[in-house]
């Protein structure tokens, strides 16, 4: 289990988050770019580890959550946790893309923004998830799972 220290820290990389401090030493998150009403992304992060992270508008999320949409953080390693945020950042961002059906895909791409400015673009084209550089091909995968796993471990967010 990582240390409060340690959530703080990964949570924290997310510039688009903004940190608020509430009672007995927790800490929330909000996303302000949200285009729902639901701005808490990170809810009552602990000194003591625990925490919750929401994914009530997270397609596919097959964890268990809260009867608000929150999951329960405690036991997230890193990685899990980066990823996690990442997607819920997504989730509730404006939709850049739109799933047209689950057969077809999403009819339009995403852009990613990195370390130094970089961007990414990822396209989704025949039931495969392209990431480019400009136009170079940096990778490309079977599920969009992979693609936020991917931009996580690279340090890039959802513009």
């Amino acid at each position: 289990m990582l240390s409060f220290e340690e959530k703080l820290n990964v949570i924290s990389a997310f510039p688009e988050l903004e940190r608020r401090n509430v009672s007995l030493g927790r800490v929330n998150f909000h996303y302000e770019g949200s285009v729902y009403e639901k701005k808490t992304v990170v809810y009552h992060l602990h000194p003591n580890g625990n925490g919750f992270v929401y994914v009530g508008q997270l397609p596919g999320f097959t964890g268990e959550s809260d009867d608000k949409g929150f999951v329960n953080i405690r036991d997230y390693d890193a990685e899990q946790l980066r990823t996690l945020v990442a997607r819920s950042i997504r989730s509730l961002s404006p939709g850049i893309i739109e799933e047209s059906n689950e057969e077809e895909g999403p009819t339009e791409h995403q852009l990613w923004k990195g370390p130094d400015e970089q961007t990414l673009t990822v396209y989704y084209e025949d039931e495969l998830w392209y990431v480019f550089a400009g136009e170079i091909l940096e990778s490309a995968f079977e599920t969009y799972e992979e693609v936020e796993e991917y931009m996580a471990e690279e340090g890039f967010i959802l513009a």
